[in-house]
């Protein structure tokens, strides 16, 4: 991934900050979504920790930890998002728990201190230029001891596949089998993205951080752009969200999903 990639990618989530709290960005799917990560970090490290936000966006997950005692360094490629952020810091008084930074995931040789724990939320590691690098920056930045909790975009996701495949968009059903950098639209813009298997994304991590879990999100349930038939089908979405709760970390289901969710820790 080369720098015009990088600011085309920007560009992308510039273009959304407006509304990204919207459906695009928030809606029931995407909290439930949510509400996974919260709670892993949340059993992972005791309140009063200071974490950093890989990806922060408009700062929903920055706040929400913020509530619940932690102390937030939140960082994003995009100025907008960042702005976004601090606008709800500020309008939260939430100032002397977040601090927010213009910092995309391939600059963390920029950020000095150390943090208890490093979260990353609906895939910004997605579109890191060099995983290994932001491995090596993870690990300097954590405490011994300290956790990785990731959200990371998947490559194999049953309902995309089978949601574009019965629409014969069979190229479009593929495009996380790819493994170089990926071109996705959003709003008339592209993001560049690298999808991966959770053995695929950790092996970039191994050498500084020993893995601990990992489980899938939205397997059995739709993904969050499939949010309309979601509302039309309500009840038997819901029943197929227990199945995620329930089923999602066995072997073979948990690196399936539209995202999966990793946690390591420092060696």
């Amino acid at each position: 991934m080369d720098e015009a990639q990088l600011l085309d990618t920007q560009r992308a989530f510039d273009s959304v900050a407006a509304d990204y709290d919207g459906p695009r960005g928030n809606n029931e799917l995407i909290q439930r979504m949510r509400l996974t990560l919260w709670d892993t970090v949340h059993s992972q490290l005791p309140a009063g920790a200071r974490l950093l936000d890989l990806g922060c966006g408009t700062g929903i997950d920055a706040l929400e930890f913020a509530r619940r005692g932690f102390h937030v360094v939140a960082t994003d490629w995009s100025p907008q998002m960042v702005e976004r952020t601090r606008s709800r810091v500020a309008a939260a008084a939430l100032g002397s728990r977040v601090t927010a930074a213009h910092l995309g995931v391939q600059q963390l040789d920029q950020l000095d201190g150390k943090f208890d724990g490093i979260y990353s939320n609906f895939g910004p590691l997605n579109c890191a230029p060099d995983l290994r690098a932001v491995a090596d920056e993870c690990a300097r930045l954590l405490r011994p001891g300290g956790r990785l909790v990731f959200s990371v975009m998947g490559r194999i996701c049953p309902w995309e596949l089978g949601h574009y495949a019965l629409r014969g968009r069979f190229k479009r059903a593929g495009v996380r089998a790819a493994r170089g950098a990926t071109a996705v639209g959003m709003n008339r813009h592209t993001i560049w993205t690298y999808y991966y298997l959770p053995r695929e994304f950790y092996a970039a991590f191994a050498e500084h951080f020993s893995l601990e879990s990992y489980r899938a999100l939205s397997l059995f349930m739709p993904p969050p752009y499939l949010v309309d038939y979601y509302r039309r089908h309500r009840n038997w979405c819901e029943r197929l969200g227990r199945l995620d709760d329930r089923l999602g970390g066995l072997p073979l289901l948990r690196g399936m999903g539209d995202h999966f969710l990793i946690v390591m820790q420092r060696r």
